[in-house]
C-alpha cells in the first residue's frame, strides 16, 4: 500500500504492516478504512484552520466595516487572503526572522 501527494510517494505499508492492521480491521473494510483516516486526518486539519482562520478574521472584518461577510467557507477565506494585511505562515515567520 502507497500514499502518495501530488505523485510522490509519502508512505508504503509492508504486507506485514497491513496484515497487523488487519488484525483489528477485517480485510473486507481495509481499503475503505485507510482511505476515510487519511481524508479523515486532512480535513480535520483544515477546519481547525479554518476555525483560527475565522477567530483572527472576522473582528477584523467587522471593525473594517465590511458587511457583508460570506458564510461559504471558500469565499470567507478569499475575502481573508485578499486584505492588504494578511500575511500566510511563511511570510509571517520571515518577517520575524528579520
Amino acid at each position: 500500500m502507497k500514499i502518495s501527494y501530488d505523485n510522490i510517494e509519502i508512505l508504503s505499508l509492508t504486507e506485514t504492516q497491513k496484515k497487523v492492521i488487519k488484525n483489528d480491521i477485517s480485510e473486507d473494510l481495509f481499503d475503505d478504512d485507510m482511505k476515510r483516516r487519511i481524508q479523515h486526518i486532512i480535513l480535520h486539519k483544515y477546519e481547525k484552520c479554518l476555525e483560527r482562520l475565522k477567530e483572527e478574521w472576522m473582528p477584523k472584518l467587522q471593525n473594517r466595516g465590511i458587511e457583508s461577510i460570506p458564510l461559504d467557507n471558500d469565499a470567507f477565506a478569499e475575502l481573508v487572503f485578499q486584505q492588504e494585511d494578511y500575511k500566510s505562515k511563511k511570510t509571517r515567520m520571515l518577517e520575524t526572522k528579520e
